[in-house]
């Protein structure tokens, strides 16, 4: 997987740019489905991440790109199905958790948010 760019409002992956934030699951990219209830986004400024999403648990380590400045949270709830999976949960800067990924094993997902 080649990660060619990344700016506020888009990431481009394997010659294909996306203009949403992405999930990578086992090497497969494909478009987040935001699914936060109503009180996670009354509570945040910007939509969290929910446990109620397609989170791409099939892993040793999810790491989790929040954002080009690092905004978008990741809901209690989120951090808690990870400890009790024993999935290593990594939260950075979307940029930030490019880098990691280039570093990354197989045994790693991800989900990016390529906004705020």
């Amino acid at each position: 997987m080649r990660f060619e760019s990344f700016s506020f409002g888009s990431i481009q992956i394997d010659d294909v740019t996306y203009d949403c934030d992405v999930v990578i699951d086992h090497g497969g990219v494909r478009k987040r489905k935001k699914k936060s209830p109503k009180r996670l986004r009354d509570q945040h400024c910007h939509m969290p991440l929910s446990a109620e999403e397609e989170i791409p648990w099939k892993c040793q380590r999810l790491v989790v790109g929040t954002g080009a400045y690092g905004r978008m949270p990741v809901a209690e709830e989120v951090r808690r199905e990870a400890e009790r999976r024993k999935i290593e949960l990594v939260t950075l800067p979307t940029t930030e958790a490019i880098e990691e990924l280039k570093r990354a094993t197989r045994d790693t997902n991800a989900i990016l948010h390529v906004g705020c």
